[in-house]
């Protein structure tokens, strides 16, 4: 057989869908990982590293930035050179930037490794995008439920998992477990995940990239670092102000050419806008849990907290991501029932449950486990809504940039969720053995500004239009 005849029968070979649905949930979960990976020795690093405290938060910071700028990007380079190539792409990041922080003694090459690491949080929305393009119109819904709730899955499953083998090995250990899932990762979507056939037309948006990548960067910078830098501090407000202005010039240059980067008049459509908007909000909602839960739960019993290890405190936390695997079908057969807007609408609800109870009821540890187990309803109902609801109202050549857009505008609501909750509980602190650890009220204040940006995301759900647009058609579909 000469090479052209086995291409050929590479392209019409189709696995079984549920084979490309569990390669996918596959990269997501370690996609979602990689955010966790360092929480258990980010207090050590300075000690590890031999860095001020100050260097070694770009660990975390790297990983964050890298992940928001290149999601959009990877998601219209794969409408544009086939999805699955630029997700092994994004694989091979993976694992080159964990072989690259194993290998490193120095914060230098750590850093580098994490934000390689970082760029495969594009291989979600560029998963949920080769669903739609594989999948019978019937499997759709189901299959984006699950995809979507990797993203909160693999941050509750691995944190225990990178606890468990940071207290049993060298802090190294975990970048070449991350690496030997990259790896992992690779094979499958090489193997498994059928050749992308439907592409955008076109060249390539450099000069709205690099206007992009600019402007995020600042805007993540401000956020993230501000805490530390001082929020009116110059290098706060020359990044944050400074990455506002390219955004603006940025969108002003998009409006203005025949092929973009993102087509923002795509993005303007009142569905995709609210949904955008409210993704923030969710990941606000989603990300203010993640950073107090652990804290409360991990702060000494003397100090008002509960006095667990990391181990033990990822453990209460872990259910809120098995109980978002569980849902994943059940949130497809809703969708498929009665849209995806009630489906936000049942998370955001779930998330202002979830907070009030634990303003009324976390004097036990079992009443912070039911809270992490309703924010996993959430989460789990509106993470799967958000995707169905982009691709409902943008052309099949946009699905790529706008669930990279989507992406986006979740890590912005992380990010921000990450350094408001931290000042608050940084600002309600006193001193305990020589370390400032948060006061009680430092955690209920937070609850309140969780639940209250929970409302927030069920406001702009009930304002999203229930019908699904015309524009959007499934490629199973006869035209």
């Amino acid at each position: 057989m000469n090479r052209e005849e086995h291409q050929r029968r590479r392209l019409t070979r189709i696995p079984p869908q549920g084979l490309i649905v569990a390669v996918l949930a596959l990269a997501g979960l370690a996609s979602s990982f990689m955010f966790t990976l360092v929480v258990p020795i980010q207090s050590k690093l300075p000690e590890l590293l031999d860095a001020s405290r100050e260097d070694t938060a770009w660990v975390v910071t790297s990983t964050l930035v890298a992940g928001a700028v290149i999601t959009p990007i990877s998601g219209r380079l794969g409408d544009m050179y086939g999805k699955r190539r630029i997700l092994l792409v994004l694989a091979a990041s993976l694992v080159a930037g964990s072989v690259i922080a194993a290998l490193s003694p120095g914060i230098a090459g750590v850093i580098v490794g994490r934000a390689l690491q970082g760029a495969f949080v594009g291989a979600v929305p560029l998963g949920i995008s080769i669903l739609r393009d594989v999948l019978h119109e019937d499997r759709v819904d189901s299959a984006i439920a699950l995809i979507s709730a990797t993203l909160g899955v693999g941050g509750a499953l691995g944190l225990p998992v990178s606890a468990f083998i940071t207290e049993r090995a060298d802090w190294h250990a975990v970048f070449w477990v991350a690496g030997a899932i990259g790896a992992v990762v690779f094979i499958l979507v090489l193997w498994i995940v059928p050749v992308s056939v439907l592409r955008t037309a076109g060249r390539f948006d450099y000069v709205g990239t690099a206007g992009l990548a600019i402007g995020l960067v600042g805007i993540l910078l401000a956020i993230s670092r501000g805490n530390e830098w001082g929020w009116t501090a110059p290098a706060t407000l020359a990044t944050g102000l400074g990455g506002a202005l390219v955004l603006l010039l940025w969108g002003w240059y998009e409006l203005r050419i025949p092929e973009p980067l993102l087509d923002l008049r795509v993005a303007a459509r009142r569905p995709v806008l609210l949904t955008n908007i409210a993704s923030v909000a969710m990941g606000f909602a989603l990300f203010a849990s993640n950073v107090a839960y652990p804290q409360i739960l991990e702060l000494p019993v003397e100090a008002g907290g509960f006095g667990l290890s990391l181990l033990a405190a990822s453990l209460v936390v872990m259910p809120s991501g098995v109980v978002m695997m569980v849902l994943s079908p059940f949130s497809g057969r809703i969708a498929r029932t009665v849209g995806p807007k009630l489906l936000l609408v049942l998370g955001a609800i779930s998330l202002i449950v979830a907070y009030g109870f634990t303003l009324l009821f976390s004097s036990e540890v079992w009443q912070l486990l039911v809270a992490n187990i309703l924010v996993g309803m959430g989460i789990g109902f509106g993470y799967a809504a958000m995707p169905m609801l982009i691709m409902r109202s943008v052309p099949q050549s946009e699905t790529g940039a706008s669930n990279g857009l989507n992406a986006l505008f979740r890590s912005l609501g992380t990010s921000s969720a990450a350094a408001v909750i931290g000042a608050v509980l940084a600002t309600y602190a006193v001193e305990y053995e020589g370390v400032p650890v948060p006061t009680p009220q430092g955690f209920q204040i937070s609850f309140v500004i969780g639940g209250v940006v929970a409302v927030v995301a069920l406001v702009i759900a009930l304002l999203i239009p229930r019908h699904r647009d015309p524009q959007e058609r499934h490629p199973s579909l006869p035209e």
